[in-house]
């Protein structure tokens, strides 16, 4: 990480209210921050040399954790790079992001997971956690090496965009990769039912005569997969799981033990199919926006913890790639900077989602899911990364304002109550918020 030119003394965060899932202890402390760490959590601290940040009135909580992102780089750098995409995580109030394999090339060998570090490490702001690809050359066929991999820093295996549609081969990988403890991450679609579609199935795909992508899809990969996972022992994450037949295969296998987690994307939960009635390529997303019904019971496997975790699927494309034909246009929308702010208005500014909740899902959970030693907790000694949230604020969504290279964001022009104000990562501050409030 390239972490700001400040001073190297202690931080003193004042006066906050801690949400702590983590430990489960959630109240008005303050904290220091030292040496990149945590060093002391209690009422009324005082540190003579440190520099003070008044967080009255505020909700400071571990840095957030965003476990599906796509920095485009090597290969998409008109599109984002890991400079401007770790400046929009800060932002947004992530202090750590994964990036997904589907680079040019992917990301199958241990050079481009080192070079992603590098670039990492000379340019980002955040810390970024490499995700390496499930099969050579995102095939679907041969395995990578997933101890090279691991070894020089990969913390999970997906194929991302692209399902692992053998069976065989997912059994192999999940066999595989359970010797190293990391997880293999399905982007859940079965090929030939998914084929040629540009939208969820049903009524509105028909009156816009645009081809759908039944439920069926997704849900007969994840009843799979979970199978799978309970016969090899492996551990097994939905991404972006949108559908009530999903949720509900996700809620049996946990129940029946099986090593399956799953995440949700702030689109999933507040959007549907509806959105898509304008042609507007901003709402063209994988998998599609479902029905009300489907988003209803994203929320409900949300709050009830059968889906683990909040992930954005920040997937950034050039405005000529976006500004085309609805069925002609690639799929995916970004989310960094917009996740906190609606979530925080449409989720727990309504009372649907409580503020420890979300929290949760988007800090203990991701670490855990993932194997962040250090990250994730407010408890002494872990690392010192921080995000301080705003819950009174109003926000404007803004995409002209974005640090991301790109504007396809499906939330331009949402007013919402609560935002970040402050993130921290290894003790230093990486984005002042106080500017962006508006009203």
């Amino acid at each position: 990480m390239k972490l700001p030119d400040e001073s190297s003394r202690p931080l003193l965060l004042k006066g906050g209210c801690l949400l702590d899932p983590a430990s489960g202890r959630h109240e008005n402390h303050d904290l220091l921050l030292a040496e990149g760490r945590i060093k002391a959590r209690a009422p009324d601290l005082h540190a003579p040399d440190a520099r003070v940040l008044d967080v009255s009135g505020k909700w400071v909580a571990p840095g957030f954790i965003d476990m599906h992102v796509h920095l485009r780089e090597p290969g998409g750098e008109d599109a984002e790079t890991i400079a401007t995409g770790t400046r929009a995580a800060a932002a947004g109030g992530f202090t750590a992001v994964a990036a997904m394999p589907n680079t040019s090339p992917v990301n199958d060998d241990q050079s481009v997971t080192r070079f992603i570090l590098a670039q990492a490490a000379r340019d980002g702001v955040v810390r970024v956690h490499p995700i390496g690809c499930v099969t050579k050359g995102m095939s679907g066929e041969e395995l990578t090496e997933m101890g090279n991999q691991v070894d020089a820093g990969c913390m999970a295996f997906s194929d991302d965009g692209k399902p692992v549609a053998s069976a065989q081969v997912m059994r192999r990988a999940l066999e595989y990769s359970s010797v190293f403890g990391v997880p293999i991450i399905d982007h859940c679609e079965e090929p030939t039912l998914a084929a040629g579609a540009v939208m969820n199935e049903g009524i509105v795909s028909t009156a816009l005569g645009l081809r759908g992508m039944p439920d069926e899809a997704e849900e007969v990969m994840v009843d799979r997969n979970i199978r799978l996972a309970g016969l090899t022992g492996g551990r097994v994450h939905i991404a972006h799981i949108s559908t009530r037949g999903a949720i509900e295969s996700v809620r049996r296998g946990k129940e029946a033990g099986v090593r399956v987690t799953a995440e949700v994307t702030p689109h999933h939960l507040l959007l549907t199919e509806e959105a898509v009635r304008d042609y507007d390529t901003d709402f063209r997303m994988n998998p599609p926006l479902r029905t009300e019904e489907d988003r209803a019971a994203c929320v409900a496997g949300l709050v009830d913890g059968t889906i683990d975790a909040i992930a954005t699927d920040h997937a950034p494309h050039a405005h000529e790639f976006k500004n085309v034909e609805f069925d002609a246009a690639p799929n995916g929308v970004i989310g960094l900077e917009s996740a906190i702010p609606v979530l925080m208005d449409r989720l727990v500014a309504t009372g649907l989602l409580t503020p420890v909740r979300m929290v949760e899902a988007l800090t203990a959970a991701p670490a855990r899911i993932l194997n962040l030693e250090g990250q994730g907790s407010l408890m002494v000694e872990s690392l010192a990364d921080i995000t301080v949230l705003d819950p009174d604020c109003l926000f404007t969504v803004e995409a002209r304002r974005f640090r991301s290279l790109s504007r396809n964001t499906p939330f331009n022009g949402w007013r919402c109550r609560g935002s970040v104000i402050f993130t921290i990562v290894a003790g230093h501050l990486v984005h002042d918020g106080r500017g962006d409030f508006a009203g």
